[in-house]
């Protein structure tokens, strides 16, 4: 964190991670904001009420697919092992596990957020009173020391929720290869992966009737407004999510719908109406495919299961 003194509002306690991303990807020709940064806790809050919608299938049906093979996945996990959970949020999902691995020594939920974190502690301690909860700080997508306690440990990873689709080809190898070394030799990986289907739904779960998704994209402005003194006029952006075929993936939007100047920290950044601003994109794969990406970054398939209508689904994994 950086202070900068700005005289319409005073000193602001500054991200200087997010100051970045923004300025960088406001000046790109082609303009966008790093989906990390949805999530702060307001943006967690809205999530957590985007899982909970209709139209939003992955967080229903994943969370059908644990329940259904919890014990499958608890059978293959040693006695003293750790459950290592990246990007961990509510931990909600994560308790169908916890249930049925009694011979766990710990739980490691990885999160950017404290408060997440601390309400996850608190609610997990609560229901597993003998269960060591370890709570790590941090981005899950860069290398994270070990806990000196668990080094020595077989772990078992988590990464829920098709997280991994949010991240280019590249980028994906890059992460599920640090993950692995993680996780160790003989590790292992449950991991959420959507699954390629009808475009209407695609857009339907990414767009909701009751604008909850618009909401929570919407809130990266309002968070630039909070955190760096921004002058956004949130009512003049649009949420915007459409279907690329080619790349197999959604992609979202924030839409400037007037030619309007914002001003960040002393920056000002010009749009036209109708411009857009990249949020996010969410791949959608077969199942080959991504056991097929995942070889890439050095696992091999162990198992994987769908719901009848093959709509999502959840694989392990186990390092070379």
């Amino acid at each position: 964190m950086t202070f900068v003194e700005d005289t319409s509002i005073g000193a602001i306690e500054v991200d200087s991670d997010f100051a970045g991303a923004l300025f960088d990807g406001l000046s790109a020709p082609e303009k966008s904001i790093p989906s990390r940064f949805l999530y702060d806790a307001a943006g967690s809050t809205l999530f957590e009420k985007i899982t909970e919608l209709p139209e939003y299938y992955p967080a229903r049906i994943e969370t059908e697919i644990l329940r259904k093979y919890a014990s499958d996945i608890a059978l293959d996990t040693p006695p003293g092992a750790v459950l290592i959970e990246f990007g961990s949020g509510s931990s909600l999902k994560t308790e169908l596990l916890l249930a049925k691995m009694r011979d766990l020594y710990a739980y490691v939920p990885i999160d950017i957020s404290d408060a997440a974190l601390r309400g996850a502690r608190a609610r997990i301690e609560e229901r597993f009173l003998d269960l060591r909860v370890l709570p790590l700080r941090g981005d899950f997508a860069q290398p994270i020391p070990m806990l000196p306690e668990i080094a020595d440990r077989p772990r078992l990873g988590l990464f829920p929720g098709s997280t991994i689709g949010n991240l280019e080809n590249a980028a994906s190898i890059k992460l599920l290869a640090n993950m692995a070394r993680m996780l160790g030799a003989n590790g292992r990986l449950v991991i959420g992966a959507d699954l390629k289907k009808d475009e209407h739904r695609l857009i339907a779960a990414y767009d909701d009737a009751a604008g909850v998704t618009a909401a929570f994209n919407l809130n990266l402005l309002k968070r630039a407004n909070r955190e760096l003194g921004a002058d956004f006029d949130v009512s003049q952006f649009d949420h915007l999510a459409e279907y690329d075929g080619g790349c197999d993936r959604i992609e979202i939007y924030l839409v400037s719908q007037a030619e309007q100047t914002v001003e960040v920290l002393g920056r000002s950044f010009h749009f036209d109406a109708g411009e857009r601003v990249h949020t996010e994109h969410s791949h959608k794969y077969d199942i080959e495919g991504f056991q097929a990406l995942a070889a890439r970054a050095g696992w091999r398939p162990v198992q994987v299961w769908t719901d009848q209508d093959r709509l999502f689904s959840v694989h392990v994994l186990e390092t070379v």
